[in-house]
């Protein structure tokens, strides 16, 4: 589980094939990867990814051929910057909101309109996920939890801060360029009990929630 506040914007250092449509994926971030061991979860552009050893400035991940068919990192090349944060704990600050890593759906950047502190960054919101995002609720975005500030029926945008801008990709990309996204797992949840009758299947039985 993570917040969607980045600690650290990393890079990917090398992309190895290891036969088949899987990789394992080498990205340099010194913050996150200080205390990083085997088996624990970093968040990359929003996609949790399983550590598999650490040199302390890098760290290595197994992606499979499924993450980048449903992801963005099947785009990225050795030196392109990426978002990353380590995974919450019980006594985490939850400054942003509760993030699985569990990517929904790409989109493309449409726009984007600078002001004099800020910059709005307007996103196409893919069909299947429209349901899930309303006005003033939160999203995530390459691993960046934001605020819908605005929507219709085919987009959404985000107001960036210049902090988020510095400290993230999200300032650095530019029209026709991939996103991840995550929605709210609460909308999620709340949609399944509202259409089974607030009875979840259970291994082909049925649990009353």
């Amino acid at each position: 589980m993570f917040t969607g506040i980045v600690e650290e914007l990393g890079e990917l250092v090398r992309r190895d094939d290891t036969g088949g449509d899987s990789a394992l994926v080498a990205i340099r971030g010194p913050v996150v990867s200080s205390d990083a061991r085997h088996g624990d979860s970093i968040s990359v552009n929003g996609v949790c990814l399983t550590v598999v050893e650490t040199d302390g400035e890098t760290f290595t991940a197994d992606v499979m051929g499924e993450t980048f068919r449903r992801t963005s990192l099947g785009a990225l090349r050795p030196g392109d910057p990426v978002n990353l944060e380590r995974a919450a704990t019980l006594g985490s600050r939850l400054g942003g909101h509760l993030v699985q890593g569990h990517v929904d759906g790409v989109a493309e950047i449409v726009g984007r309109e600078r002001a004099e502190q800020w910059e709005t960054v307007t996103f196409g919101l893919p069909a299947d996920l429209a349901r899930y995002v309303v006005q003033k609720g939160s999203i995530t975005v390459d691993g960046v939890s934001l605020t819908v500030a605005g929507l219709t029926a085919q987009t959404f945008s985000v107001g960036l801060i210049p902090t988020t801008l510095a400290a993230t990709t999200l300032g650095r990309k530019g029209v026709g360029e991939p996103v991840n996204l995550e929605v709210d797992v609460l909308a999620k949840y709340v949609e399944r009990l509202l259409t089974t009758g607030g009875r979840l299947p259970v291994d082909g039985l049925e649990a009353v929630a």
